[in-house]
């Protein structure tokens, strides 16, 4: 197995999710750990190994860094992305590109002129159980299909000061469901409806931004995708998934630590909690992708997940946001 070595960038939150993927895949070494702030990459380099380093043109000049993994701030991705490029270093990013059309279309134009493997970070797709009810629509199980429905509700809402930056709920964790539910119905919307309230956190409605959405794609085919949001769930992480089609239906169910029905004096078929959240519910799909990077890069294939998937998420998630806030159906700019 060829081996590629891997200069991740930055120290929070995603870049403690994607360290131990990188040093539990054979295919991947972390070379460095990179962050303008010297005491956090050392501090890292702690946890998952590679070389602190705080000098980004060393990161990208260094030879034995074939790729990088961008888990930075969003604002960030762009520029890291044209200067990764232009090193000539593959590159696997986090979701969104950017939270502008504009920057994004600036970053595509890059990868055009300096051609690299690309690859967004929608780790959904690389959910074993996502992947199989896609497989099950693809390969004609359930007929034509006619809708397409995502339930996607967090146990609490974030941070306030993580909500000011995130862009809006829209941007923030609907796109997951769009490019997730797109990438299964294989077609992208015409037009989108989407309305949200604010029901658990007043200070994100202070801010104008939504903790309950309610958003409807449709598609060219006449097929409808629904996706229902939440920033707030009492009972875990609900995330499920439901095809349905001219000769039956598709499910994805909620996880669980344990998923065994027991029946007995105190209780009948009673399940264990749901999973707590998305680095519980999803920690086997980042590995999978970073697998699927690594596929990629060594046989010269194109990366699933590409620059032009992210801006046509990205164009539909804004889409949302505008239905929203003015309550009409809006046509997305994915064209």
């Amino acid at each position: 197995m060829q081996t590629l070595g891997l200069a991740l960038m930055g120290t929070g939150r995603m870049a403690h999710v994607y360290g131990p993927k990188i040093n539990a895949h054979p295919g991947l070494r972390l070379e460095v750990i990179y962050n303008p702030r010297l005491t956090s990459a050392k501090a890292a380099a702690e946890h998952y190994g590679g070389r602190p380093k705080d000098d980004l043109d060393a990161v990208l000049s260094d030879p034995k860094v074939d790729a990088v993994v961008i888990a930075t701030p969003t604002d960030t991705h762009v520029d890291y992305i044209e200067a990764a490029a232009r090193a000539g270093k593959a590159i696997y990013c986090e979701k969104p590109v950017d939270q502008s059309l504009d920057r994004v279309d600036r970053a595509m134009m890059t990868l055009r002129d300096h051609p690299v493997p690309f690859m967004l970070g929608f780790n959904r797709r690389f959910d074993p159980d996502n992947a199989a009810l896609r497989e099950a629509v693809t390969r004609g199980e359930i007929g034509r299909l006619n809708m397409l429905m995502s339930w996607s509700r967090e146990p609490s809402p974030p941070p306030i000061d993580y909500v000011r930056t995130s862009g809006g709920y829209f941007l923030d964790a609907t796109i997951h469901d769009i490019d997730l539910l797109c990438w299964i119905a294989g077609e992208r919307p015409i037009e989108v409806s989407a309305a949200g309230s604010c029901m658990f956190d007043p200070q994100i409605g202070a801010e104008g931004d939504f903790d309950m959405t309610m958003t409807t794609l449709k598609m060219p085919s006449g097929a409808l995708v629904h996706i229902n949001n939440s920033r707030k769930c009492a009972y875990g992480f609900d995330q499920r998934l439901e095809a349905f089609g001219d000769d039956g239906m598709v499910q994805t169910i909620n996880h669980r630590d344990d998923n065994l029905l027991r029946w007995n004096k105190t209780r009948t078929a009673a399940h264990e909690p749901l999973k707590h959240f998305f680095l519980e519910r999803y920690d086997q799909s980042f590995y999978n992708a970073l697998d699927e990077f690594h596929r990629a890069v060594t046989s010269g294939r194109t990366p699933p997940a590409t620059a032009e998937d992210g801006r046509a998420a990205l164009a539909i998630a804004l889409a949302c946001t505008q239905s929203a806030r003015t309550g009409r159906a809006v046509a997305p700019a994915v064209g």
